[in-house]
């Protein structure tokens, strides 16, 4: 069980965001993070990542979100962006149809690249423009349940259960290790140590930080 030392979190869960360019992974990230969003946001160039600290299930959850570009051409970082996750969120647009079409390959990179045990999640987004709705909501739940995936549809732009999603997904990381009695000194979950005070891949100094990594390798 990890323990409260001179940090301020109880475990540091690693998420990364997937899914096709410009269904609204960066601004997820920022309402999330920054409770923020820009209508202007271009597309995310290599990887970004933030983090925000909060309560789960009674313990202090310090999540650092991985956001990074859908575009073919980003795929070599690949590897190390999935290293260390224990969750992830595969993103699509419930306005256009190729997204969710996609869905299938982003979920065969995840298992292919990640952690067998990580928590995945689908997220349709863009629920405010509900006048171009394409995704019918039945089809997203029943491809979820096929799949072993939780579920849930989001507007970054009002904020609609963006919260809930990342408290959805963080929970049940949460779960799955208290589960499986995990500590950061054995190997298997992840591939990343969830204890305070072990960071994954690159330190963070502020609970609601914004770093950014070249694409490059």
């Amino acid at each position: 069980m990890a323990r409260r030392a001179d940090e301020e979190y109880d475990y540091l869960f690693k998420v990364v965001l997937i899914g096709d360019s410009g269904v609204g992974k960066t601004n997820l990230l920022s309402r999330f993070t920054r409770n923020e969003f820009n209508l202007e946001s271009k597309s995310t160039i290599g990887v970004e990542f933030a983090t925000r600290t909060l309560q789960v299930e009674g313990r202090i959850i310090k999540a650092q979100i991985w956001d990074t570009a859908g575009q073919e051409r980003y795929r070599a970082i690949t590897s190390a962006y999935y290293r260390g996750a224990l969750g992830a969120i595969i993103v699509y647009d419930v306005t256009k149809s190729t997204t969710f079409e996609n869905i299938s390959r982003w979920l065969k990179e995840l298992r292919d690249h990640a952690d067998s045990n990580i928590a995945i999640m689908l997220v349709g987004n863009k629920t405010d423009i509900k006048q171009q709705l394409a995704v019918a909501s039945e089809d997203a739940h029943s491809y979820a349940e096929k799949e072993g995936l939780s579920f849930i549809e989001t507007s970054a732009l009002d904020a609609t259960n963006v919260e809930q999603a990342f408290q959805m997904i963080l929970a049940e990381i949460y779960r799955g290790i208290s589960k499986k009695n995990i500590s950061s000194d054995e190997p298997g979950f992840g591939g990343a140590g969830v204890k305070e005070g072990k960071t994954i891949d690159v330190s963070v100094s502020e609970s609601n930080g914004t770093k950014k990594q070249c694409c490059s390798t």
